[in-house]
Formats: structure tokens, C-alpha cells, sequence
């Protein structure tokens, strides 16, 4: 389903239409100048049937209808182009705006790639090699503690191996922040605070030893400011958004653009139907650019990014990375810990959860297929031997009892009538083969 209202668009102004199509069409598609930004194709050019992608629109549908969701934007190319872009539901449903291509979301913890992508570029450059201390940039973070609990008893001992540069990056550092109630209830005003308030909170575990989900990518945020000399928000601006033209991805969304964002819902009573949780407004700009979160972003600029990554490192001649460091990044780093945020079946790269093991995954895709999500509901994937990316928008505090995210992999995948499986493309961070 693929109807266009580009013109309208373009002769009343994307404020009225908004409220027109929230009255007559709610779920209908709105384009205009962020279709005339992406590679368009369509479906079977790319190998890919037009009647199956019509699924995607029907889950997303569902989701909808039920009041599970206000509003999604998704995407899927292959082949570097896209070949399904739709904007379905509301972006306000309170203040009835119809949503499209273009809202801005609060990506969560899919601003973790992004800032990994920071770091690795530094390692290109020769900066670290990936098995070197943390401590060489932190030096309070040198001969680290281990909490343990023994008879019943909390204690600590040294730590096996200092922290690396590879710990932080693979979630395998066993790191954490002090929270605001340890800090006496004040956030810090910059991350590099944060970190220093933090140096002498006992790991978690060894290095190396397990994986855990949670801080370390705020230490690659900071190892990116230490090794730079640039704030984490100059540097993404400067390194990653401007040489891909990533003109809508924000630490801090200007003014200008509040009317674009989207609203975030929670999920409340038995049924789950949702409720406003936060409102678009203007906020105040914020000097703490964390690596774990922080970033907003629209469907057309995340698609750039994870485009570069697809292409080995490389965009329209802005070559971030090469195609060996991408190979690096979509290989497992964690052994065999067990990724629980993905559950069984994943491994996990340098900022990327990898699909290891598709007949244990829930999302189906190829093995090597790299991924990950955001805690308001985003998520994004490259299947390399399909040649394909998916990204899916939304925006809900809670999703454990939806399956939208792994659904969207399954409608995506199934659209694909021409496969791409025995002639995997060359970027392989693991034997795509098997």
C-alpha cells in the first residue's frame, strides 16, 4: 500500500495536512521530501514482492487498531534502496497529528552503534589498540575491585585484568555509574562527572568474564571525548552526521524541530492500551552526552547510517570506516555469555547484538544479521547475505508484551522472493554460509 500525498504536502504546508489526514485518513502514508532524500525502488526491482511487503502494513495496522501503539514508521531496502517506507497512525494521537517519515524519535539505545562507529574510527586512526587499559585515558580507573558475595557476605577483591578498550565495547566490563541517589540526588551536569564519580564503585564481575548490559558504551562515549579532545556531540556532528547527512539526529533537537517530534506512550491496565507519557515540547539543551542513550533521530538518517555499515564502512563517498574494522564490529566478542537482553541464540559484536544462531533468535533473519534496539520501542537491523536493513520507529516506555519488533523481521523477511543466501555480499563478520 503505497499512496502518496506529496503534492498536498507541498501546496498547504505539513502542519495542515497533518490535521487533515488525522481527520480523514489517520494511517495513511505522507512523503514528500523525505522520499525525494532516499534511493527509492521499488520492491521487485530489489528482489522483493510488493503484495507480501503489504504485511508489514498490516502488523503495524494491528498494533494500532488495538491501541497498543500510537504511531510507527518503517523502512526496509535492499540492495541500497528502499523499497518500503510508510507512516502509519499518529504522531500525537492527543493533539491529532498524523504521523510521518519525517517525526523525530528519542532513539534510546540505538545511539549506542553510533557512538561505537565514534570510537572505531579513532581506532582506525591508530589512537588504541583494543586490548588497552581503559586506565590509560581514566587513570582512577586503574586496579579495579570486584564486588563479590561470599557466605552469604558482600566483599571485594582485585579485579583479574584491567578494564579495555574491547571490556567497554563488547559489554563484557562489568562497569557501572553511581546513581542520583548516590551522588546526593544531583544528576551530574557532564558525563565526564559521572565517570569520575563512578571510579571507585566495584565491578560487577572480572573483566571479560560475562556480559552485562548497562554502562560500558558511557565509557567509549568518554574515551571518544578523552582521545578526540571534542565534546561527544561536536565530534558524532562533525565525524559521523554531516559526512553522511544525518541532518535530524540530535542530542539536542533544536527548536525549530519540536513541532516533528513524536510523543512517547506507556502501556497501562490489563489491556495494555496506552496513555501520553511525554508530550513534544521544547527542552532545555543538556551538556551530558552519554554513550548509552541520549540521541534522537528520524527513519531517513538512521537509514544512512546503517546503510555506510551495510556498504562496509562506506556512503555516497564518505567512507567512515573500512570494510575490515566493520567485519571486527559484527563479530562475536562476548564467547558464549549469554546475551539476555536478546536472549539464546545472539552474540554480541563491538556495539551490535549478532544473530548467531536463527533457529534459536527471535528475530528472523540471516546468521550474522547485527542489530540492536532502543528502550522506547526503535529498533534496526542489516542482514548482510540478504543484502537488506530494516528499521522500525515508535515510541512506548514498555514493550515486553508486544512482539512488533521481532514480527517486523519476520514480514520483512518473508517479503523477500529473489534470496540473496548462497551469494552472501562480501562485508562478513561471520560465515553467513552455515
Amino acid at each position: 500500500m503505497r499512496r502518496s500525498h506529496t503534492r498536498t504536502r507541498q501546496l498547504f504546508g505539513a502542519a495542515t495536512v497533518a490535521a487533515a489526514l488525522a481527520a480523514l485518513v489517520p494511517n495513511s502514508i505522507v512523503r514528500g521530501a523525505v522520499e525525494d532524500t532516499l534511493p527509492m525502488g521499488t520492491p521487485e526491482e530489489v528482489g522483493m514482492s510488493s503484495e507480501r511487503l503489504q504485511r508489514v502494513s498490516a502488523l503495524m495496522q494491528r498494533n494500532i487498531d488495538q491501541d497498543l501503539l500510537a504511531g510507527t514508521v518503517s523502512l526496509i531496502a535492499r540492495h541500497g534502496k528502499v523499497a518500503h517506507l510508510e507512516a502509519q497512525g499518529f504522531a500525537d494521537k492527543e493533539a491529532g497529528v498524523a504521523m510521518t517519515p519525517d517525526h523525530l524519535f528519542t532513539i534510546m539505545s540505538m545511539t549506542k552503534p553510533i557512538v561505537t562507529v565514534g570510537l572505531m574510527m579513532l581506532y582506525e586512526e591508530g589512537y588504541f589498540r583494543l586490548d588497552d587499559p581503559i586506565s590509560q585515558w581514566l587513570p582512577a580507573y586503574a586496579d579495579k575491585t570486584v564486588r563479590r558475595t561470599v557466605g552469604g557476605r558482600e566483599v571485594t577483591e582485585p579485579a583479574a585484568r584491567p578494564v579495555t578498550v574491547r571490556h567497554v565495547l563488547s559489554h563484557t566490563s562489568g562497569l557501572s555509574l553511581r546513581p542520583p541517589d548516590g551522588l546526593g540526588g544531583q544528576r551530574p551536569a557532564t558525563l565526564a562527572e559521572a565517570i569520575a564519580a563512578a571510579a571507585d564503585v566495584p565491578l560487577a564481575f572480572h573483566p571479560g568474564d560475562e556480559w552485562q548490559y548497562g554502562a560500558s558504551t558511557d565509557y567509549v562515549a568518554i574515551l571518544v571525548e578523552k582521545i578526540s579532545g571534542m565534546s561527544l556531540d561536536d565530534y558524532l556532528r562533525e565525524r559521523i552526521f554531516e559526512p553522511l547527512g544525518m541532518v535530524d539526529t540530535h542530542y539536542n533537537i533544536p527548536r525549530s524541530k519540536v513541532a516533528r517530534v513524536a510523543a512517547v506512550y506507556r502501556p497501562t491496565g490489563p489491556t495494555n492500551t496506552i496513555e501520553l507519557f511525554r508530550a513534544p515540547a521544547f527542552r532545555e539543551p543538556t551538556t551530558y552526552f552519554s554513550g548509552q542513550a541520549g540521541l534522537s533521530s528520524t527513519v531517513a538518517d538512521y537509514f544512512r547510517f546503517h546503510q555506510m555499515m551495510l556498504n562496509g564502512g562506506e556512503l555516497d563517498g564518505a567512507r567512515l570506516l573500512s570494510p575490515r574494522t566493520v567485519n571486527l564490529m559484527v563479530s562475536n566478542h562476548a564467547g558464549d555469555s549469554l546475551v539476555y537482553v536478546r536472549g539464546p541464540g545472539y552474540g554480541f559484536g563491538l556495539g551490535y547484538g549478532i544473530v548467531m544462531d536463527p533457529g534459536r533468535a527471535t528475530d528472523h533473519l540471516s546468521p550474522g544479521s547485527f542489530l540492536w534496539g532502543g528502550a522506547w520501542g526503535t529498533v534496526a537491523w542489516v542482514d548482510p547475505a540478504e543484502d537488506m536493513l530494516g528499521i522500525l520507529m515508535l515510541q512506548i516506555t514498555s514493550y515486553e508484551h508486544l512482539s512488533v519488533r521481532q514480527d517486523f523481521s519476520t514480514v520483512a523477511s518473508q517479503a523477500i522472493i529473489e534470496t540473496n543466501r548462497h551469494n552472501p555480499p562480501t562485508v562478513m563478520g561471520y560465515d553467513r554460509r552455515h
